[in-house]
């Protein structure tokens, strides 16, 4: 977290949680006070965006709907195909509309961080997933061999 237009914050901690903070903070390379600025964001977005969640992923820490194993940059992402409706891409998941709208709504708040998730999936390729995962084999879908 950058320190311009920042305000400093100062807060008491129970002991049991400050010793988590400081382990959360050295897991992921950050100081406890870039933890504690991100979870308290975190907490604020949770509570101003319904069915958002965040959890860490091999990309870093991104926001997700409640329930599923989808960020919103993957919604967002999909609704490409679906032209932006929310109601179309509702229906192929099988989800709640409501749950898409959390994901456009999110995403229009936050277009930086879902553009930028989007644009380092699109530069994914299979020579990079290759380094990434030297076990990654290409799957073909055609015609079986002799017919």
């Amino acid at each position: 977290m950058g320190t311009n237009n920042s305000m400093v914050i100062s807060m008491r901690l129970p002991l049991k949680s400050g010793q988590r903070l400081r382990r959360m903070a050295s897991r992921h390379g950050w100081t406890p006070s870039d933890a504690s600025a991100r979870l308290v964001e975190e907490g604020l977005r949770r509570s101003e965006f319904a069915f958002v969640d965040f959890r860490d992923s091999a990309s870093g820490r991104r926001a997700c709907i409640q329930g599923t194993s989808l960020g919103v940059w993957e919604i967002m992402l999909l609704a490409r195909n679906f032209k932006q409706d929310a109601a179309r891409v509702a229906k192929h998941l099988r989800w709640p509309e409501a749950k898409v709208q959390a994901a456009f709504n999110y995403a229009r708040a936050f277009p930086d961080e879902i553009d930028n998730a989007i644009a380092d999936n699109d530069a994914m390729d299979l020579a990079t997933l290759s380094q990434m995962l030297p076990q990654t084999k290409e799957f073909v879908v055609g015609k079986p061999a002799g017919k």
